[in-house]
C-alpha cells in the first residue's frame, strides 16, 4: 500500500515574461480546498489589475482531487498546463497559481500553453520538495496496570504519541504509517484489557 507522498515545505514563486506579458506563478502547500479559496481570494485582492488568475490544485495522498482553472484564458491553455506541471513533479495538496498581467501583444494558443507551464515550473522549480508518511491514527484504551506494557510496544515500535491522559483509566492517541496499520492493531488487540480504534 502506497503510504508516502510529496508535496511542497513553504510558499514558492516563479516568473516568465513573454512579449511584455509577465507571468508571475505561485506555489502553496495545502490541506483543503477552504484553504484554496482563501488563498485565491487574498491574491485577487493583491494583484486586482492583472488580467487573469489560473490555477491548478491537487490534494489527499491519492491524488484522486484535484481542479484546473483557466480564469478567462481559452480552453485548456492555463489551467490544464499547471496542472500537467503538478502531476510531472508528482506533488499534492498544493495550489499553483498563475497571475498574468496582459502586454498587449496576443500569445496564441501555444505560446499561453508554454508560458503558463514554464511560469508554474519556475515555482516549482524554487520550492523544496519534501516526503510525507500517510499515517493513520489510533485511540488505545486500557487500565493503569497495563501501562507498562503498552509503552514498551509504543517504545518498541517506535510509534508517534499525540496525548496521553493517565487517569484510572488511560487513554493514549498514536500515529502510524498506513502500510503498518493492520500489524500494529493486532498487536494492541491481542492484550487482554486493551480497547483499540481507529480515528477518522
Amino acid at each position: 500500500m502506497e503510504d508516502i507522498y510529496y508535496t511542497i515545505k513553504k510558499n514558492s514563486t516563479g516568473l516568465f515574461k513573454d512579449k511584455g506579458s509577465k507571468f508571475i506563478s505561485y506555489a502553496y502547500p495545502v490541506k483543503s480546498e477552504d484553504e484554496v479559496k482563501e488563498i485565491l481570494k487574498n491574491l485577487k485582492k493583491e494583484h486586482h489589475n492583472a488580467r487573469h488568475h489560473c490555477y491548478a490544485w491537487r490534494l489527499g495522498a491519492e491524488k484522486a482531487r484535484y481542479r484546473a482553472n483557466d480564469d478567462g484564458e481559452p480552453s485548456s491553455t492555463a489551467g490544464k498546463p499547471i496542472l500537467g506541471q503538478l502531476v510531472s513533479y508528482n506533488v499534492t495538496n498544493i495550489l499553483a497559481v498563475v497571475v498574468r498581467y496582459f502586454g498587449g501583444t496576443l500569445l496564441g494558443a501555444n505560446g499561453l500553453i508554454n508560458a503558463y507551464r514554464s511560469a508554474a515550473k519556475e515555482a516549482l522549480e524554487n520550492a523544496e520538495i519534501i516526503e510525507k508518511k500517510v499515517e493513520k491514527i489510533f485511540s488505545l484504551n486500557f487500565s493503569y496496570n497495563l501501562l507498562n506494557e503498552v509503552m514498551g510496544i509504543l517504545k518498541n515500535e517506535k510509534l508517534n504519541q499525540l496525548e496521553a491522559n493517565f487517569m484510572e483509566d488511560c487513554n493514549i492517541l498514536f500515529s502510524v504509517r498506513l502500510s503498518e496499520a493492520g500489524r500494529i492493531e493486532k498487536i494492541f488487540s491481542k492484550i487482554y484489557g486493551v480497547s483499540i480504534e481507529g480515528k477518522d
